[in-house]
């Protein structure tokens, strides 16, 4: 099963992930579509995929969308990093993993736990 990612490609966006993860996990996953370790993360990532409950996924292209990224690392309070996931939970950051630190299972534990 593929991961069911929804693009992030707003800055209001983000005024919907915050509120959406009062009701549900949300998970962005940060790419850079012109990185081998971020593509082989993105694929780790999908080919490990299992749904969980009823979290949703977001997926930024942070080429394409630098100012989104920029807006997340200073709204969030997170460093940025690429590739970078950030699990939100009632509007907060709950946990973040960046390059070779990303895996499915510890997310799925974070999202659960």
């Amino acid at each position: 099963m593929s991961l069911p990612w929804k693009n992030l490609n707003t800055l209001s966006d983000l005024d919907t992930i915050r509120n959406e993860s009062y009701q549900n996990a949300v998970v962005i996953f940060k790419h850079s579509t012109q990185c081998a370790i971020s593509s082989m993360v993105k694929n780790r990532l999908e080919s490990s995929f299992e749904p969980i409950a009823n979290e949703t996924y977001y997926y930024l292209d942070l080429l394409r969308y630098r100012d989104i990224s920029n807006a997340i690392a200073e709204q969030l309070k997170v460093h940025h990093e690429s590739p970078q996931i950030i699990l939100i939970k009632e509007g907060e950051v709950v946990y973040e993993e960046s390059h070779m630190q990303i895996y499915f299972s510890d997310l799925k534990e974070q999202i659960q736990g």
